[in-house]
């Protein structure tokens, strides 16, 4: 509780205090004022006016006429202004006054793996919650043997191998007590790796989700729900409450960072906005919720063949003429030689880090300016 009060006063200073040590990149198209309006994030209604949204906590203006002055609500008009030089946002609730008694605290979200919301508010998040709920509290990184102690399935009902939604399975190793419990059930899979082989951790994918109606050695349990075919082996753990906040504040992180994309989950070929990504970048690196890092693409690796071709003619025509293979051995002996080129590394995205591990994180690719691949670097901006 501590730390997190900390990290709020942080964020609440840089939200008071500008830092401008890089300028702030205005939209040459920005508006003058925007209306929010329902269905906005924080992050698209800077975009108009930011070439940089992620910096926007960096020139918010808090009115302390306003009471949550953090909170944006439809309604509330977003202008840009000048303070000494410096660009400026700040919201006007004249018209909007019905919002003025909202707290903070609506913006934590209590969920459980059934996306359950014990509050409700009207206010924009910084970002599209609903594609990254599942992420807040599945799936999970696990070390290479913390599984091996939990509950497992030993059988199902028809002595069938796999299972799925209404199906009975017996469980062993559940505590006496855990009638009428509801679980998630989990299978180890594959182990994510850094760049240089080290294992970061191991996946635990998430199959379904399983009742206890009798307790005992086997249990018996009703799958309620089933994402994959459930399996005889599968882990299941106890179905825990808890808070996540939804109110995630962009930000650098405090030192500098590089690493990779390692890994998607139900991974695709090509990775776009709103797609979740793994990052070989966890608490170990400093990495903590929130932070903005950038995605960059290693140049292609090309033959200079102008530059070669041109020193070809001059030594023709200088040490006589050449048999019609000559270019082509010419031009395999310089390549060996190291004439190669790579091209300059290319920015491709932004990714905003929303959940965080030892060794990794997973960060939601806010944008593309072009497709994004495992194995891409990631750095500060």
């Amino acid at each position: 509780m501590l730390n997190k009060t900390i990290l709020k006063v942080a964020i609440l200073m840089l939200i008071l205090c500008p830092l401008q040590a890089d300028e702030i990149k205005l939209n040459p198209d920005q508006p003058d004022s925007y209306v929010v309006e329902k269905g906005d994030t924080l992050w698209d209604i800077s975009s108009k006016f930011l070439q940089e949204p992620w910096r926007w906590p960096e020139i918010w203006e808090v009115n302390p006429q306003i009471a949550d002055p953090h909170l944006i609500y439809p309604g509330d008009v977003i202008s840009m202004s000048y303070k000494d030089g410096v660009p400026m946002l700040s919201v006007d609730r004249s018209g909007n006054s019905a919002q003025s008694s909202r707290s903070r605290s609506d913006r934590n979200v209590k969920l459980s793996p059934e996306m359950r919301s014990t509050a409700h508010t009207d206010a924009i998040p910084s970002i599209p919650i609903d594609a990254i709920e599942q992420f807040l509290v599945r799936p999970l990184v696990v070390g290479e043997n913390e599984m091996d102690n939990w509950p497992y399935i030993v059988s199902n009902y028809d002595t069938h191998l796999v299972a799925g939604k209404g199906s009975k399975v017996y469980v062993r190793g559940l505590s006496a007590d855990s009638q009428s419990q509801r679980y998630s059930v989990y299978r180890k899979g594959p182990a994510y790796q850094s760049e240089n082989g080290e294992i970061l951790g191991y996946e635990a994918l998430h199959v379904g989700d399983a009742m206890v109606e009798r307790s005992g050695d086997p249990a018996t349990a009703i799958i309620v729900d089933s994402t994959r075919e459930v399996m005889i082996g599968d882990r299941l753990v106890v179905q825990s409450e808890t808070d996540f906040s939804t109110d995630f504040i962009p930000r650098a992180p405090e030192a500098s960072v590089n690493g990779n994309i390692i890994s998607v989950i139900d991974g695709v070929s090509e990775i776009g906005q709103y797609q979740v990504v793994v990052l070989d970048l966890g608490e170990s690196d400093g990495i903590e919720t929130g932070n903005v890092v950038g995605v960059f693409q290693s140049g292609a690796v090309i033959s200079d063949r102008v530059n070669v071709e041109e020193d070809w003619r001059v030594r023709n025509r200088t040490e006589g003429a050449f048999n019609a293979n000559t270019l082509k051995n010419y031009l395999g002996k310089r390549k060996a030689a190291g004439e190669d080129l790579r091209l300059p590394e290319e920015y491709a995205a932004v990714v905003m880090v929303i959940r965080t591990f030892s060794k990794i994180s997973y960060g939601l690719v806010m944008e593309a300016s072009a497709p994004i691949h495992l194995n891409d670097m990631v750095r500060n901006l």
